[in-house]
C-alpha cells in the first residue's frame, strides 16, 4: 500500500489540486442543499482530468481503500475547515448522522473502529455521547496532505528521523542492497521484515540504498525509543504505518541487544518496508529475510576515504589512508560526514595525516568508553628498561600492526582464513616488571587508544553473561582500532576446569568463545599475567607473541632509578647505584620515588636519600616483607 508522492511540490500540481478540491467541496455543498448536483459532478470530472497526476484525495482513497462514502466523509470534514460555503452549509459541524442522511452510498460500518476512517485516524470523533451525533474532525496531518502539503507528522519527530540517500556505499554493501531489492521484488504485497545482521556499520547505508531503489524515503528509529507502554507503542505503530503510506517511507530500526523484545513486538504489527539492524537476528512470528552485514575491509575503507576526500586524498594524505583504512572500521556515511567536516582543516594543516588520524580515534571512542577504562599512553621506548630480546619482540609487534594492510589485503593472507589475523600477545612476569608500561609504549608508538578491560566487570556469575559482555567489548573494539589490555588475565584465562557441573561447562564455553573471538580480532590484544605457567596450553597456541618480562637485575634497576625522577624534580645526594641494591621491580621503584617526592615537598627540601629510605620502608611494610640491611646499607 503506497502513495505515488510527487517528486517535488510543483506549483502546477498544487494549483490543480486546489481547484479540484474546490469543485469537490462545491459538489458536497450542492448535495447538502438537496439541489441538482449534475453540474457540480461535471466540474469535478473536468478538474480531475486537468490533474497532471492524481489528486491527493484520490491517492488517499486508493491507498487506504476508502469506499465512495468514506471518501466523501473525509472531504466533508476537510470542507468545513477549508471552504466557507461548505462550512456554512454544515453549520460548522459534521456528524455521522449528517453524513448518513446526505452523502451517497452510506453505510453504517464506515465509523466502526476497524474501518479506515477510524483505524487510520483519518477522522476523529469529538464529544461523543451518542456515536452518530459526535462531531467528526479531520486529522490535521491528513488535512494538510489533502491541500498538497506533505511532511513528517510532528508526533513522530521525537522518534524517527529522515536519512538521505548515501553519497557513497561500500561495494560489498551495495551488493547486499541489490540482493535485498531483488528479493523484495518477488514478494508482491507480502513484504517480509528485512533483518540486517552484524555490526552496525553499513546498516543505514544498505537500508537507504534499498529504499532508493524502491522509490521510498528512508527513516530511522532507535529501538530503545519505542515506548514500553503497550498503548503508547500501538499509537506510535499506527502513526508510522499511516506515515509510511502518506510519505512513501521505509523504516530502519536500529536495535541494541537490550531493546530486542521491544523491537520484535513493534514490527509484528507494522506494514510497509521495515528493516532491522541488529548484532544478532531477532525471532519473529511474521515472515522475515536475513542478510549478514560485514564491516567493509581495509581496501574498501581506503577507497571510501579516497572518494570522499577527492583530490585531497593524494595531495595532502598520500599514503596516510593505508593506516586509516586498516585501523578504523567506519561506515560510509560517517566517512563522508567526517571528510566534509575536516576538509578545510586538511587543506591548511601542515600535519593533515595526524588531523585525520586523531579525528578517527575520537569517533571510535564513544562505544568503548562505557565498557572499559581508557588509559592515556604516555610512556615511550626510552622509559622501558628491558633486555634486548624483549625490546626486539615489542618492536616486531609494532611492525606487524603497521603492515597489516599490505600483508593481509594486498598479499592476500586475509582471503585464505579469517582466523589468526589478530595480534594476540601475552606479557608474563612478576608485578611491576613493566608489562602495562610496554602496552602503553606500543599504543603510543602506533598512535592508538589503549583500553584496560576490567575483568571483574566482564566476568559474571550468571550463565551466559560473560560471553555477552565480551561480545560487546570486541564488537566495539573492532570499529575503534584500539589496543585491548586484559590485565591480570590468568583470572579468566587459566587452565580450563574439568566439567563437574553446569557452571563448569558454561565457564569452559565462555573461555572457548573468548579464544575463538581473539583469533578473529584484527587489532592488538595484550594479556598480562603474573604466572604464565598457569595458562591453558590450548590458549597459548593461539598467541602470536609471548614475552617474558624478567625481574630486573641490579644494572637494570640502576637504569630505572636514573630515569624515574622527572627533570624538574629537585634532587640532593641521590645515589642510583646504592638505590639499585634494593631488590624491587620497576613498579615499586616508581612508587618509592613518588612517595619520597611528596615527603620532600611537605618538608620543603629536595628529594634525598633520607626521604627515599623512609619511602622504601613504607613500601616494604605494604608488602609485609622488610628489606634486609644489605639492601639499604650506605643509604645514609
Amino acid at each position: 500500500m503506497t502513495i505515488a508522492v510527487p517528486d517535488s511540490p510543483a506549483a502546477a500540481w498544487i494549483e490543480s489540486n486546489q481547484r479540484y478540491l474546490v469543485t469537490e467541496f462545491a459538489r458536497l455543498t450542492a448535495r447538502l442543499a438537496g439541489g441538482d448536483i449534475r453540474g457540480a459532478d461535471c466540474d469535478v470530472q473536468e478538474a480531475r482530468a486537468a490533474m497532471p497526476t492524481p489528486a491527493a484525495i484520490d491517492q488517499l482513497a486508493d491507498a487506504f481503500e476508502l469506499t465512495p462514502f468514506e471518501r466523501d466523509v473525509v472531504l466533508l470534514c476537510a470542507g468545513v475547515e477549508m471552504d466557507a460555503v461548505c462550512a456554512e452549509a454544515c453549520e460548522g459541524l459534521v456528524t455521522f448522522r449528517l453524513a448518513l442522511a446526505t452523502l451517497a452510498q452510506p453505510h453504517w460500518s464506515a465509523l466502526s473502529p476497524i474501518r479506515p476512517l477510524r483505524y487510520w485516524r483519518l477522522v476523529d470523533i469529538r464529544d461523543e455521547g451518542i456515536l452518530t451525533s459526535g462531531r467528526l474532525r479531520i486529522d490535521e496531518r491528513v488535512l494538510h496532505y489533502l491541500a498538497g502539503v506533505n511532511y513528517l507528522d510532528p508526533r513522530l519527530r521525537p522518534f524517527v528521523r529522515p536519512h538521505a540517500a548515501p553519497e557513497l556505499i561500500a561495494d560489498s554493501h551495495a551488493g547486499i542492497a541489490d540482493s535485498i531489492a531483488h528479493t523484495l521484488d518477488g514478494c508482491g504485497a507480502n513484504t517480509p521484515v528485512v533483518q540486517l545482521v552484524g555490526g552496525d556499520s553499513g546498516h543505514i547505508e544498505i537500508a537507504t540504498a534499498v529504499a532508493r531503489r524502491l522509490g521510498l524515503q528512508q527513516y530511522v528509529l532507535r529501538g530503545s525509543d519505542i515506548p514500553v507502554s503497550a498503548p503508547d507503542a500501538a499509537a506510535l505503530s499506527m502513526l508510522w504505518d499511516r506515515e509510511s503510506v502518506l510519505l512513501g517511507g521505509a523504516l530502519l530500526i536500529q536495535c541494541a541487544e537490550s531493546a530486542a523484545p521491544l523491537v520484535a513486538g513493534f514490527v509484528e504489527r507494522q506494514g510497509g518496508l521495515i528493516c532491522i539492524g541488529a548484532a544478532r537476528p531477532l525471532t519473529l512470528t511474521r515472515p522475515d529475510v536475513r542478510f549478514v552485514v560485514g564491516t567493509p575491509g581495509p581496501l574498501e575503507q581506503k577507497r571510501l576515504w579516497t572518494q570522499a576526500l577527492g583530490p585531497l586524498a593524494t595531495a595532502r594524505l598520500n599514503g596516510a589512508l593505508d593506516g586509516v583504512g586498516t585501523q578504523f572500521r567506519l561506515s560510509a556515511d560517517t566517512i563522508v560526514r567526517t571528510a566534509e567536516r575536516l576538509r578545510s582543516e586538511l587543506v591548511t594543516s601542515p600535519t593533515a595525516d595526524a588531523v585525520l588520524w586523531q579525528e578517527c580515534r575520537g569517533l571510535a571512542r564513544h562505544r568503548l568508553d562505557d565498557l572499559a577504562q581508557r588509559v592515556e599512553p604516555l610512556a615511550t621506548w626510552n622509559d622501558l628498561v628491558l633486555p634486548p630480546a624483549q625490546l626486539g619482540m615489542l618492536r616486531e609487534i609494532a611492525g606487524h600492526l603497521r603492515h597489516r594492510l599490505k600483508v593481509y589485503e594486498e598479499w592476500g593472507f586475509a582471503r585464505t582464513s579469517a582466523r589468526g589475523l589478530g595480534i594476540t600477545t601475552l606479557f608474563s612476569g612478576e608485578s611491576g616488571t613493566g608489562k602495562t608500561m610496554a602496552a602503553e609504549v606500543l599504543a603510543n608508538e602506533l598512535h592508538l587508544d589503549l583500553y584496560r578491560i576490567d575483568l571483574a566487570a566482564v566476568v559474571s556469575k550468571y550463565i551466559g553473561e560473560t560471553e555477552k559482555n565480551l561480545r560487546r567489548v570486541f564488537a566495539a573494539a573492532e570499529d575503534s582500532g584500539v589496543v585491548l589490555l586484559f590485565d591480570e588475565a590468568d583470572a579468566l584465562f587459566g587452565k580450563r576446569s574439568d566439567v563437574k557441573d553446569s557452571h563448569d561447562r558454561y565457564a569452559n564455553i565462555e573461555v572457548s568463545y573468548l579464544l575463538q573471538r581473539m583469533e578473529t580480532y584484527r587489532g592488538l590484544a595484550i594479556l598480562t599475567t603474573n604466572a604464565g605457567a598457569a595458562l591453558d596450553p590450548a590458549f597459548q597456541r593461539r598467541l602470536r607473541f609471548t614475552i617474558q618480562f624478567p625481574f630486573p637485575d641490579q644494572g637494570q634497576r640502576e637504569r630505572i632509578w636514573r630515569g624515574v625522577f622527572p627533570a624538574a624534580t629537585p634532587l640532593e645526594g641521590v645515589d642510583p647505584a646504592r638505590l639499585a641494591q634494593l631488590n624491587v621491580a620497576g613498579g615499586s621503584i616508581r612508587s618509592i620515588a613518588m612517595h619520597a617526592a611528596f615527603a620532600a615537598a611537605e618538608a620543603g627540601v629536595s628529594v634525598g636519600m633520607p626521604q627515599l629510605l623512609h619511602a622504601a620502608r613504607s613500601e616494604a611494610a605494604k608488602r609485609e616483607r622488610p628489606f634486609s640491611d644489605a639492601e639499604v646499607r650506605g643509604w645514609l
